[in-house]
């Protein structure tokens, strides 16, 4: 092990909140607390903070301006995190927002410059020249892309990044991870006689789960037109268009066999433990958390082709990818088998055992450390 990499590092993180409500905010809670763990000096900037989560790291407040525009409110945050910077020295700088002061971007999301590639030509010019708001996303993007280092939280962010910015040099994929204690197959199966009995499902139904809002995005109609006879669906999570989705049960005559549990503010274990099989069939994704999760409880995932997470998976060993609702269907028929589920299951919590956030935040030590060596050779 070299110098460079022995040393203890002075590190920066920069994110609006540092809680575990959201994918993003849980990741950067995640690899911020291991690597002080692993005894590196973090100073956190953030405008809100779960004191729980601060042990041992330096908090500044960001001052929280312009709260009537989420543009302006963006390049706020950025403007003040980078005064706050001043006259600081750090070995890395590491933001989880659009920022540019930053030695290390990750990039949480899709850019917001293919979001506009989803209209016509002509809303697509108006939204790229007449609305300020894209303007002003558009701007603080075009910044964050210069980024010396870009940490990809998935494969498909890494594309979309190269297809809309052409950045292919010093660009890294560190996905997120899964606490495999938290989420493991003792503990969901010993919870799951009780956990069905509440749900009603009996002990032989074959249960299918889908966590996440956003339902459209999400593929919640897909999974509905796939679902077998006889099979049973628990739909968590806080969707848009409730109306039409219960409009899908009575259209697929599926009363019996729907659960919509509304979004869920406890632990989500519960409804790992009375699930046989967890589907996430998204349209768009830049990652899917919801994979690795059921990967740790030993259930079988089911996951399309455009979500990040599909790389996770080896399709038939340890999960399943597919491309349309035809295949879906009929890996949900050959799960019906016991067996195989179980087989499935074992393998997942085998590769669900590889991607554990203490793993990846190793991996964000490594480049912090290839950062720095950077910065001394040009020196």
């Amino acid at each position: 092990m070299s110098d460079v990499q022995k040393k203890r590092l002075k590190i920066a993180v920069l994110v609006k909140s540092f809680v575990t409500s959201g994918g993003a905010e849980r990741y950067a809670v995640e690899i911020t607390t291991r690597l002080r763990r692993r005894g590196h000096d973090i100073h956190l900037f953030a405008r809100r903070a779960d004191t729980k989560y601060l042990d041992g790291i330096h908090f500044y407040k960001v001052p929280d301006k312009f709260t009537f525009s989420s543009a302006v409110n963006s390049v706020s945050f950025a403007m003040e995190a980078s005064k706050l910077l001043e006259n600081k020295t750090f070995d890395v700088i590491h933001s989880h927002e659009r920022a540019y002061c930053q030695d290390v971007l990750t990039v949480h999301t899709f850019s917001y410059k293919s979001g506009l590639y989803k209209y016509n030509f002509i809303r697509r010019l108006d939204q790229k020249f007449l609305s300020y708001r894209s303007w002003i996303y558009l701007w603080l993007e075009r910044r964050q892309m210069k980024t010396s280092w870009l940490a990809a939280v998935s494969g498909v962010i890494k594309d979309d990044c190269e297809k809309y910015y052409c950045r292919t040099k010093n660009v890294e994929i560190i996905s997120p991870g899964v606490d495999t204690e938290l989420f493991n197959p003792e503990l969901t199966t010993g919870w799951r006689d009780e956990a069905r009995k509440e749900f009603g499902y009996r002990p032989d139904e074959m249960v299918v789960l889908f966590v996440g809002s956003e339902f459209k995005r999400k593929g919640l109609d897909l999974l509905l037109s796939a679902v077998g006879t006889g099979m049973k669906l628990m739909v968590v999570g806080r969707g848009d268009n409730l109306s039409f989705f219960e409009g899908l049960v009575q259209k697929y005559n599926l009363f019996e066999q729907v659960t919509f549990a509304g979004f869920v503010d406890n632990d989500i274990r519960r409804f790992y433990a009375t699930a046989d099989v967890v589907v996430l069939p998204s349209r768009s994704e830049a990652f899917g958390m919801t994979v690795l999760e059921a990967m740790a409880c030993g259930l079988p995932s089911l996951t399309s082709k455009n979500t990040g997470a599909a790389a996770v998976i080896t399709h038939g060993r340890d999960g399943f990818v597919f491309e349309t609702v035809e295949q879906l269907t009929g890996v949900l028929e050959r799960l019906r088998d016991q067996d195989l589920r179980r087989k499935i299951g074992e393998e997942a919590r085998i590769t669900a055992t590889k991607h554990t956030w203490d793993c990846q935040a190793v991996k964000y030590e490594k480049l912090f450390y290839k950062v720095v060596s950077t910065k001394e050779m040009s020196i």
